[in-house]
C-alpha cells in the first residue's frame, strides 16, 4: 500500500486485503497486529454493519521518503479459537514522494577563461544541480536569469537540460573583457537556485592550443560510457593538440579525481591517451566529471569538460544478512507456522539488484519459503521424537545475466515437548526370586523409556502397593525386598508400579510386577499321626501276616521335591527282623510275620524329604502293644518311657532315592567309601557274628521273661475287664 510523505500524523488507510477465516464467531478473525512497526505505524481494527473487521494502518510519526522510502514488515491476523491460530502477509508500506525538495547546485560560483580567438563551439562548463525527491518532482531545468542580456544569452549557449554551456558565437575583444552569467536551477513549485559562472576573456596574439577529442569509448554530448567490467587500462579518449607554436611547449593534463590518467602516445606527437587505471566499480561510484586542461608558454588555457558514466552488470551476488540461519520451534506446532524471514540484498541495479528466495535441494518438502519476501514456513505438524534437527540450503538468486546466487544455512531445532508418557519395555514384568532371598537384595530390574527430551524424559518409578515391603531404585529400576520373604507365609506378590515423567504436565503409565519366591527347602516334613512318640496301637497276636496295622502321615510345607516325603524304619525294638515294612511312599506299616510274643514293639521311622542339596527330615517312634486286650495302660505306659536300646534294622537307613519295594532303598553317593570300611571290616566279620549270636540269646530269655510279666495283668475280674476294653477302643480309635 502506498503512504504519501507528507501525510499528517494519526491518518488512517484502510488494508483492503484483510484476512479470511472459514471458521465463524469467535473461532473467525478477532483481531490484527504487526510484527514490526518501525516507530512509525501502528493498527487499528473496525467491524462493519456485516461483521466483518477492515484492519487500518494509522501513521504514527512524521514520514519522510527520503530517509527512508519504504516499510516491509508482516502483518499477522489472529482467531479466537483455543489455541488461536495465526495467518501471515507480507505488508509493503511504499512512501510515494511529495515535492518537499528544491534544486541545489554542487557549486554555486564558477570562473572560466576564454581566449579571444576561441572557437565557436567550444565547451566552457556545465552546471550541476541536484534534487533529493524523485521522478518529475526532481525534474531541473536550467535558464539564464532576466539580469543576463539577451546579447550574451545568445553568445553562450545553455542546454537547458544537461547544464552545458557552449561558445555560440564569435567573442569580439575590443568590446567587452569579462561577462557574468547568472544561472537558474528550476524545479516544479520551488524557488529557483542560483549560481554565477564569471567568464575572462583574454586577447592573444596567437590563438590557443585546441583539442581535438576522439572518442574510443562509446560517446554521446560529451557522456562517455565504459562497463564496469572492462579491464583497468581501457582506453577512452585520444586527444589531438593542435594550434601550437613549434618554439612553445603545451602541457596537457588531467583534472577530476577517479582512476583514470592522460599521457603522450608514444607512436605520434602531440596526442594523447585517456585511460583507466583500474576496473571500474558500479557499486561504489557510477560517474566522474573529468577536465583534459592544455596550456601554452603564454599561459593560454583550453579546457575540455568530460562526464564519464560507469555501466551497471551483473559482477554481485546477492548477500545474506546471516550466512546461519538458527531457529528454535516448539514441536507439534499448527499447519503453516512462521519460521522466519531470510533477507539478502543484492547492490547491482535494476533486474540484476532483484532477488528471489527458492530452496535448496536438500530442503524437505515440509518447509517452504516465498520466492519475493523470503518467508519461511512449515506446512505440517513437527515431532521432535521423529526428527529433532533439520539442516538445509536457502538460495537468493538474482535476476541479472548470467544469473548469481548466493546460499544461507538454515538450522531448525524442534524443541520438545511432553507428549510421550513412559513406556516400559514390557506389558508387565514377572520375577523369580528364591525364598529367604537376602533384604535388599536386587530381585529384578524394571526397563522403562520416555521418548521425550530433557526433564519431559526423565522418569521416576514408585510403588504404587506393597510399598512397606518392597522398594524400587528409582535410577536403575531395581525392585528390591526390605525383609527377606518366606514363600510358606506367601508366595506370590503382585505390585503395581507406577513411571511418571518430569514434564508439566506429568504423564504416566503403571505396569503390574509379579514376584514369585521360588521354594528352598527349608523346612523339615511335620508328623501329623502319631501325635506323639509315646503312643501306641494296639495289636491282635492273631493278626495275619500282609495285614495294614498302621500308617505315618507327614507333610512338609515346601513344594516340589522340597516336599516329596519318603517313610523308611531305620530302628526297632522289639520281634523279629523283617517283622514290619512300611511303604516308602504313603508310610503305610504292614505286619510282614506273625507276632508270636506278647508285648511291646516300638519302631523308629524316619521321614525325609527330596530336597536338594541337603534333604531334612524328623523321626517318630511308632508302638505296637501285641495282645488280646489293653489291661493295664499305665504299665504300658511304664514300657513307653522305659529307656532301653533298639536294636538297629537289617537295612539301615541311608540318605538317597528309594527304589520300588516297601523296604528296598537306594545307597547314598557314598558306596565306594563303604566298601572301603567293608572291606577293612573284613577281618572282625567272625568276630561281630559271634557276639551278636550271644547278644540275640541273651535277649530272647529277657523277651520270654517280659512276655509272662505281661499275661500276669490279663488275669483280671470280669469287671475290670470292661473297663480295660473301653480304653483299648479308645486306644484304637487314635
Amino acid at each position: 500500500m502506498s503512504v504519501p510523505e507528507n501525510t499528517p500524523i494519526n491518518a488512517r488507510y484502510a488494508v483492503e486485503q484483510s484476512a479470511v477465516d472459514p471458521d465463524l464467531g469467535l473461532h473467525g478473525v478477532q483481531t490484527y497486529w504487526l510484527v514490526n512497526d518501525f516507530g512509525m505505524f501502528t493498527l487499528d481494527v473496525e467491524e462493519n454493519e456485516g461483521g466483518e473487521l477492515t484492519p487500518f494502518l494509522i501513521v504514527t510519526d512524521a514520514l519522510d521518503r527520503e530517509t527512508q522510502a519504504e516499510y516491509i514488515t508482516d502483518i499477522i491476523a489472529e482467531d479466537g479459537g483455543t489455541p488461536p491460530l495465526l495467518g501471515a502477509a507480507t505488508l509493503k508500506i511504499v512512501i510515494t514522494d511529495v515535492n518537499d525538495n528544491c534544486p541545489q547546485f554542487t557549486e554555486s560560483h564558477i570562473n572560466v577563461t576564454l581566449h579571444g580567438n576561441t572557437t565557436k563551439g567550444a565547451h566552457l562548463a556545465r552546471m550541476h544541480a541536484f534534487d533529493h525527491d524523485l521522478d518529475a518532482n526532481a525534474q531541473i531545468s536550467y535558464a539564464y536569469s532576466e539580469r543576463v542580456p539577451r546579447d550574451t544569452r545568445s553568445l553562450f549557449h545553455l542546454d537547458r537540460i544537461t547544464g552545458v554551456i557552449k561558445l555560440a558565437g564569435k567573442i569580439d575583444t575590443g568590446t567587452a573583457t569579462f561577462y557574468k552569467l547568472t544561472i537558474l536551477a528550476n524545479g516544479p513549485g520551488c524557488i529557483p537556485a542560483v549560481a554565477t559562472v564569471s567568464v575572462h576573456i583574454t586577447k592573444i596574439v596567437k590563438g590557443p592550443p585546441a583539442l581535438i577529442p576522439r572518442y574510443i569509448a562509446l560517446e554521446k554530448d560529451g557522456v562517455v560510457t565504459i562497463k564496469e567490467s572492462e579491464p583497468a587500462f581501457s582506453p577512452i579518449a585520444f586527444f589531438t593538440v593542435k594550434n601550437i607554436d613549434i618554439n612553445h611547449r603545451v602541457d596537457c593534463h588531467l583534472e577530476g579525481t577517479g582512476p583514470f590518467r592522460l599521457g603522450p602516445y608514444q607512436l605520434f606527437k602531440n596526442e594523447y591517451l585517456l585511460e583507466t587505471t583500474e576496473p571500474l566499480d558500479y557499486e561504489k561510484i557510477q560517474e566522474y566529471e573529468l577536465i583534459v586542461v592544455a596550456k601554452n608558454a603564454l599561459e593560454l588555457v583550453i579546457k575540455t569538460f568530460l562526464k564519464v558514466q560507469v555501466l551497471d552488470e551483473n559482477d554481485n551476488a546477492p548477500v545474506f544478512q546471516q550466512s546461519l540461519v538458527e531457529i528454535s520451534v516448539e514441536e507439534n506446532n499448527p499447519p503453516n507456522t512462521f519460521l522466519t524471514q531470510v533477507q539478502a540484498t543484492d547492490q547491482d541495479s535494476e533486474s540484476r539488484g532483484e532477488v528471489i528466495y527458492l530452496l535448496g535441494g536438500d530442503a524437505p518438502g515440509i518447509f517452504v519459503v516465498d520466492r519475493l519476501t523470503g518467508v519461511l514456513t512449515v506446512t505440517t505438524s513437527l515431532d521432535r521424537e521423529e526428527k529433532d534437527t533439520y539442516r538445509f540450503i536457502v538460495r537468493a538468486v538474482d535476476q541479472g545475466t548470467p544469473r548469481r546466487e548466493s546460499i544461507a544455512t538454515v538450522v531448525v531445532s524442534v524443541q520438545d515437548r511432553n507428549d510421550n508418557s513412559p513406556r516400559f519395555i514390557n506389558k508387565d514384568f514377572t520375577f523369580f526370586v528364591p525364598e529367604n532371598f537376602p533384604g535388599y537384595g536386587e530381585i529384578g530390574v524394571l526397563s522403562v523409556t520416555d521418548a521425550d527430551a530433557g526433564e519431559n524424559g526423565w522418569v521416576a518409578l514408585s510403588i504404587l502397593n506393597g510399598s512397606d515391603i518392597f522398594m524400587i531404585d528409582t535410577g536403575r529400576g531395581a525392585l528390591r525386598a526390605k525383609t527377606s520373604l518366606d514363600r510358606e507365609q506367601q508366595g506370590t506378590y503382585q505390585l503395581w508400579i507406577e513411571a511418571v515423567d518430569g514434564g508439566e504436565p506429568a504423564l504416566s503409565c503403571v505396569t503390574m510386577v509379579t514376584v514369585l519366591l521360588l521354594d528352598v527347602n527349608d523346612n523339615p516334613p511335620i508328623v501329623l499321626f502319631p501325635q506323639s512318640n509315646q503312643s501306641y496301637m494296639l495289636v491282635l497276636p492273631n493278626t495275619l501276616p500282609g495285614t495294614s496295622i498302621t500308617e505315618v502321615y507327614a507333610v512338609d510345607k515346601d513344594t516340589g521335591m522340597n516336599a516329596v516325603i519318603a517313610y523308611s524304619i531305620v530302628k526297632r525294638k522289639g520281634g523279629e527282623q523283617g517283622s514290619f515294612a512300611i511303604d516308602p511312599e504313603t508310610g503305610n506299616i504292614t505286619l510282614k510275620r506273625e507276632l508270636s510274643n506278647r508285648g511291646l514293639y516300638s519302631l523308629l521311622v524316619k521321614v525325609s524329604d527330596h530336597g536338594q542339596p541337603e534333604p531334612l527330615y524328623s523321626t517318630v517312634m511308632v508302638n505296637f502293644f501285641v495282645n488280646e486286650t489293653v489291661s493295664n495302660e499305665s504299665y504300658i505306659q511304664s514300657l513307653l518311657t522305659r529307656e532301653a536300646e533298639i536294636e538297629v534294622e537289617e537295612r539301615p537307613w541311608y540318605k538317597g532315592h528309594m527304589t520300588e519295594g516297601p523296604e528296598r532303598y537306594e545307597l547314598f553317593p557314598c558306596q565306594p567309601v563303604l566298601i572301603a570300611l567293608s572291606v577293612t571290616c573284613l577281618g572282625l566279620f567272625f568276630s561281630v557274628v559271634t557276639l551278636t549270636s550271644y547278644i540275640c540269646c541273651k535277649r530272647f530269655k529277657n523277651q520270654r521273661k517280659k512276655r509272662s510279666e505281661v499275661e500276669i495283668p490279663l488275669k483280671m475280674k470280669n469287671d475290670s475287664m470292661q473297663v480295660v476294653n473301653r480304653k483299648l477302643r479308645q486306644i484304637s480309635n487314635i
